[in-house]
């Protein structure tokens, strides 16, 4: 299949720049099938769409604060680091350096008085780097201090204002985000509130959690014509013997299982395609 298949007009005058006052509010298009409807409703209308025949599957990773922005130590240059994934240490990471001509090994990036970043050398793939971290204390800690919220590359605002920071630390993540591991937010989960996911638990829908951490694929353009072709970055997941064995007992019992978008799909889908079944 061709790239070009895909193209299509997007005015940048409808691409938000910032969320919606209130997750739930944001706007729904329904699709039914056996009807071949289409209605505009709000998000909290999910709870009257989903019944208690049904399982909810929600990916439960957190967005790590991997955004970067330091000076070149030498000459004061402006470099931003963007952190992908640890290695063999809290200090060793595999990373995107922006401008990446102006770095090369030992190269010394100073973030803030409190994290470094030592290059160390440049990987083959994609343009990725291995750097070293130099700190001192909790990273998970700096990183919150220093770091920001790697928004996607269509929100184009910058990180000037602490308020804006705050704002995207607190809404760039689902409410039931836990462990830390990801670079993007599983973002169709986003608009769920705890009331919401209450009341759906109210009317008998049973909701599971697996994790994705979601890598760097999520932003990587598709480069080549042919979509077959192009490469994606592999990930991590998790599914607990507790998720495994609810899936496989609802599949049993003829229940929907309804996966909370791609990210939950794809983790669902390789278990099964590779066991017939869901496997812890």
């Amino acid at each position: 299949m061709l790239i070009s298949e895909y193209d299509y007009n997007l005015p940048e005058e409808l691409i938000a720049q910032l969320p919606a006052d209130k997750r739930q509010n944001s706007k729904m298009l329904v699709l039914d099938k056996s009807k071949k409807t289409i209605e505009h409703k709000h998000f909290y209308d999910i709870v009257d769409l989903i019944d208690e025949n049904s399982v909810l599957v929600l990916n439960n990773t957190k967005v790590l604060p991997a955004r970067l922005y330091g000076i070149k130590e030498e000459t004061g240059a402006k470099i931003e680091v963007f952190l992908l994934e640890k290695t063999d240490s809290d200090k060793n990471w595999k990373c995107l350096i922006k401008p990446s001509k102006r770095v090369k090994p030992d190269t010394i990036i100073k973030i803030s008085e409190e994290l470094s970043v030592k290059v160390i050398k440049s990987l083959e793939d994609a343009g990725e780097w291995l750097v070293e971290l130099i700190y001192d204390g909790n990273l998970t800690d700096i990183l919150h201090r220093v770091g920001n919220i790697p928004l996607p590359p269509y929100i184009e605002r910058k990180m000037e204002s602490e308020d804006i920071k705050k704002l995207d630390f607190e809404r760039y993540q689902t409410v039931y985000a836990k462990d830390e591991g990801s670079v993007a937010a599983p973002t169709a989960g986003l608009h769920f509130t705890e009331e919401i996911l209450k009341k759906l638990q109210d009317k008998g829908v049973d909701i599971i959690y697996v994790t994705l951490n979601v890598g760097m694929g999520t932003f990587r353009p598709v480069k080549c014509e042919k979509v077959e072709d192009h490469i994606m970055h592999s990930e991590t997941f998790e599914i607990t013997q507790e998720a495994a064995d609810k899936i496989n007992k609802a599949k049993e019992l003829g229940k929907k299982i309804i996966a909370v978008g791609t990210t939950s799909v794809r983790t669902l889908e390789t278990a099964y395609q590779k066991y017939g079944c869901i496997k812890a």
